[in-house]
């Protein structure tokens, strides 16, 4: 079947619109949040955030077992499912640090060189899951299998790191 090639460029502009407005987002919150002349700042936000990418983790793994079994609608709940949990972090995320801007790291010494470690390919990898989830799901969706797995073998483990990730920097910025 023949695509027409004016078709298949409506969602990648989108998706790069959508991509490069949540990086802004993003990089808006941090260096301009900090306001907290609304109210007290709601420290539930940064536990939830945290559950909810162990929850987006939990459902790739599960995405990624049931598809391995053949077990396709299970599968697509389970990206789906974690797509949206992934939505709702965003959302929490840009709230919280809107309201306090960036959260300094207070450990030191090595503690300090391993956040880093982590933190920083979080970050790099967090701003690419996003277009590579939506080319992903677009392939998906489109029934574009062939396409969809080639580009689901380099999405899921980025999509892992940054779902895990998260959660250790979450520990150790407000637990440690």
């Amino acid at each position: 079947m023949e695509q027409n090639p004016s078709v298949e460029r409506v969602p990648v502009l989108w998706i790069t619109g959508i991509s490069l407005a949540v990086v802004g987002a993003v990089v808006a919150v941090m260096v301009g949040g900090g306001s907290t002349s609304g109210g007290p700042v709601p420290s539930t936000i940064p536990t939830v955030n945290a559950a909810l990418n162990a929850t987006s983790t939990g459902l790739l793994v599960t995405g990624w077992l049931c598809i391995r079994r053949g077990n396709r609608a299970a599968h697509r709940a389970c990206m789906l499912a974690a797509f949206g949990v992934s939505a709702a972090f965003l959302v929490g995320y840009l709230l919280h640090h809107a309201r306090v801007g960036s959260v300094p790291f207070a450990g030191q010494g090595v503690l300090r060189s391993v956040y880093f470690a982590v933190l920083v390919p979080h970050i790099v990898l967090s701003a690419l899951v996003l277009p590579l989830a939506l080319v992903t799901l677009w392939h998906a969706w489109r029934e574009h299998f062939d396409r969809h797995r080639r580009l689901a073998r380099w999405t899921l483990p980025i999509w892992l790191y940054v779902s895990v990730s998260g959660v250790v920097v979450y520990w150790m910025l407000y637990r440690l």
